[in-house]
Order: structure tokens, then C-alpha cells, then sequence
């Protein structure tokens, strides 16, 4: 409508500039009208300076709207003139197109200001860089680290090397528990790197926790927990032990405590004192068994990293494990997605994890219809996945609390050690062994090592 408007106007102008040029020119030379031809002459001038002021004041108004757009200032008014309606319409126009900029720009800056505020109160130190620059730190990094005002990579690097050197070696993305010292304290820090590209640049996104408080209290836990385990494994054997012993006492004393003459024992007594002696000596060495149990969670060897094929190595484990599966009438099935899967792990110590896991499984599919174990590998993010499936009984959601901990244990010949050795070695690779279980469905479980971009 505006530019209907405009368009009229200008050819209205032109039209009248064109009939003064006509009529000025057809009453030219006739010296009855000189002054009718000065009137007009006048007037054509005054045509053409209103024609030109008109177009240009069209100019000036979009010159100062985009100007306004280009430097986001929106201090610019456009003031409804003497020039009709359609530079009424059209000043209109860019008014609110400027106002919704404003805006725009308003609720962009609220909410930027939202997000710092936000960034600021977070209990998670936050570091952002861009090419070893630091383009953001909160508060909670700036404590958790000890900054003071520095914005450069290798200025922190300089106050902080192993943090530095920790976070450069997980690449692009991953997650890695660092020992923090600063004049005031030691922290162990959870550290976590992600990669974003914005506007076709990298930037990279360092988040740091501190997570004293609750490794000693999950350390306090894992303590009782192990305390009262060890405490019933050892009871079991002493108790015995210590009942056993008064029992001979008694059997090889008087009344008055004294020592029993040789002729008063008779064979009866000898059989219950060898009896009693043959049960202390087994408890013996059951406690025996305990102590090197214990003695080989402690001495787990440091995995030798090396790039392995994961479809070789679960094809090493059905080949271990299929004797022992088919006696027991148990299928086993594997799926590597993709097939070329590969990926950096010490296989010995993984093989050790996969064989417990697999013999666990089998205990769990004792009495159970169409026995069945899957072993699955597959990527998912930056980290592999590695799962041993079967289905079996499942576990109930009380032992799941305690599986990992030290000799627990549901078989009455176990040890209690296989779960925990086997997080032991999943956790020196920098991976983590978790379990999902449903009772009466079967049970999962699964390893998350990481992997490099």
C-alpha cells in the first residue's frame, strides 16, 4: 500500500512538472506573456526542487532505518512529517519494525544476563575456551582452582600443570578424576570435556566438580559395608573355632580344670578330639583362603593399553566359554555393531572381567527354561559399550546395593571377590561396570570404557 502510494506521488509530480514544461514552452517567445513565462519558470524550478527533496527525504528516512538495524540503535524516532500519508505509513512501518527489534534485543540481553546469573550461582565450575583462550569462568571455577582474573590457557597451565596436561589428554570429549592442590586445600576434582562448534567455531567445554564430600562419604560407606562383610566372614570361622576349642578343654580336663590322666580319655573322647581338630583345621584354612582372597584384590597388575579388535575378543571369549556353556545347555550369542569395532584395552584383564561375568551368569541361569547369554558391543557416544545379558532369575534389589562389595556373596562356595576384582580392572581402564536386573526377567550387565574421538 505504501509503495502504491509513493509510486502514485511521484508520477502525480512528474505528470504536473511535464504539463508546466508543455505549457512553459508553448508560450515561449510570446513577449505579451514574459511574465507568465517567469511565473512558470518559477514554478518548474519549485516542481523540481520538491520532486528531488521528496525522492531524498525517502533516502534519508531508510538510510537512518538501516543504520539504526546495522548499529542496534534503537534511540532512532521516526517523526510523522508534512509529506502525506504514505510517508505517514511508511515512517509507521519502520517505527514498529524498529521497537520489535528493541524488543528482540531486550528479551536477547535478559536473557543473557538470566544465563550469567545462572552460569554464576552454579555449584559446577564452568571453564570455556576458544583456540587456548578462555572466553568464560565462573565463580566456582575461579574458587575451585584459585584464579584470579586470569583469561589465558597457558597462564592457568602454569598454576595448575597435571590439571593442564589431565584435560589435554581426554581430546575433544571424556571425563577423568584430577587431584587439585591450591594454598588453601586439596581437591579431587571431577572433570569433564565436551566439544561444541558455534558459528563454524570449536569451542570447548571444561565443567569441574568437587567431590570430596561425597567420595568420603561414599569411603565411609563402602567401609561399613566392608566391615560388617569381613565381620561375618571372619565370625564364621572363629565362632566355630573358638567352640570347638572349649569343647576339647573340657574334654581333656577335670572338674578342677586340671589335666586328665592318659588312662581316663577313652577312644570315644579321642574320636571327638580329632573331630574337633580336623573341623579347626578346615575353618583354618577357610580363614586362610579369606586373607589371600583379600591379598589378590590388592595386588590387581595396571592394564597395558593396546588397540584391540572387539569381535576378535568376544570371539576369544565364546571360544573360552562354550565347552563349559553347552554342558550346562546354555546358548550364547554375539553382536559387535559395527563389525570393524575397535578399540584401546588390556584384553588379558578384560578376559578376566568377561570369564566372571559369564560364570556368574550361568550360576543365575541354574533351573531356567531356554538358558540363554548374549554378549553385545557397541559405540554410544565417545564411549564403548560392552554387555553380558542372560535370562535368567535376576537379582533381587536388596543384593543389588552390595554386589560390588568385597566378599559378599549369594553362592554358598563363593568368594565374594568376582564382582569386585572385575570393577577393580574396569575402573583402572578409566571405565566404569554397572548392573540393570529384573527378577524373574534376567540381568544386565555392562562396561563403559572411553574412547578417543
Amino acid at each position: 500500500m505504501i509503495y502504491k502510494r509513493f509510486t502514485f506521488l511521484i508520477i502525480l509530480r512528474i505528470a504536473l512538472l511535464m504539463g508546466n514544461v508543455l505549457l512553459l514552452s508553448w508560450i515561449f517567445g510570446d513577449s505579451r506573456l514574459f511574465f507568465n513565462q517567469i511565473i512558470l519558470f518559477l514554478l518548474l524550478v519549485g516542481q523540481v526542487a520538491e520532486l528531488i527533496r521528496y525522492v531524498n527525504h525517502t533516502n534519508r528516512e531508510l538510510s537512518r532505518f538501516f543504520l539504526a538495524i546495522k548499529h542496534a540503535d534503537f534511540s532512532v524516532t521516526f517523526k510523522q512529517g508534512p509529506l502525506g500519508g504514505s510517508f505517514r505509513e511508511l515512517q509507521q512501518s519502520m517505527a514498529e519494525i524498529v521497537d520489535a527489534y528493541k524488543q528482540v534485543k531486550i528479551e536477547k540481553e535478559a536473557q543473557y544476563h538470566f544465563l550469567q546469573l545462572l552460569v554464576a550461582q552454579l555449584k559446577v565450575g564452568i571453564i570455556s575456551l576458544e583456540h587456548d583462550e578462555v572466553t568464560l569462568v565462573n565463580p566456582t571455577a575461579e574458587r575451585l582452582l584459585g584464579l584470579s582474573g586470569l583469561k589465558h590457557w597457558k597462564a592457568i597451565g602454569m598454576l595448575h600443570p597435571k590439571l593442564i596436561n589431565d584435560i589435554e589428554s581426554l581430546g575433544d570429549a571424556g571425563r577423568k578424576l584430577v587431584e587439585v592442590r591450591t594454598a588453601a586445600e586439596n581437591k579431587l576434582l571431577a572433570v569433564d570435556v565436551s566439544t561444541l562448534v558455534i558459528l563454524n567455531t570449536p569451542m570447548k567445554l571444561i565443567t569441574l566438580q568437587d567431590i570430596n564430600s561425597e567420595i568420603e562419604q561414599k569411603e565411609i560407606e563402602a567401609w561399613h559395608k566392608l566391615i560388617r562383610i569381613l565381620t561375618h566372614e571372619i565370625m564364621n570361622s572363629v565362632t566355630p573355632i573358638a567352640s570347638l576349642t572349649e569343647t576339647m578343654q573340657s574334654l581333656l580336663t577335670d572338674r578342677n580344670g586340671q589335666p586328665k590322666p592318659a588312662d581316663h580319655i577313652t577312644p570315644e573322647t579321642l574320636d571327638d578330639i580329632l573331630f574337633s581338630l580336623a573341623t579347626i583345621h578346615k575353618r583354618s584354612d577357610g580363614l586362610l583362603d579369606f586373607v589371600e582372597n583379600y591379598r589378590q584384590l590388592t595386588r590387581v597388575p595396571k592394564p597395558v593399553m593396546a588397540t584391540v579388535s572387539v569381535s576378535e575378543f568376544l570371539q576369544t571369549i565364546e571360544k573360552l566359554m562354550k565347552p563349559n556353556l553347552v554342558r550346562q545347555d546354555i546358548g550364547l550369542s554375539l553382536s559387535v555393531v559395527p563389525e570393524t569395532l575397535q578399540a584401546s584395552f588390556d584384553a588379558t584383564l578384560l578376559e578376566q572381567v568377561f570369564i566372571n561375568l559369564v560364570t556368574n551368569s550361568t550360576h543365575a541361569l541354574e533351573n531356567r527354561p531356554s538358558k540363554r547369554i548374549d554378549l553385545r558391543a557397541f559405540r554410544v557416544d565417545n564411549h564403548l559399550r560392552l554387555e553380558v545379558a542372560d535370562n535368567g532369575k535376576g537379582i533381587p534389589e536388596k543384593e543389588l546395593q552390595e554386589i560390588f562389595v568385597p566378599f559378599f556373596s549369594t553362592k554358598k562356595e563363593g568368594s565374594g571377590i568376582g564382582l569386585s576384582l572385575s570393577k577393580q580392572i574396569v575402573s583402572l581402564h578409566g571405565g566404569t561396570l554397572k548392573v540393570a536386573s529384573t527378577p524373574g526377567e534376567g540381568t544386565t550387565f555392562y562396561i563403559l570404557l572411553p574412547m578417543k574421538l
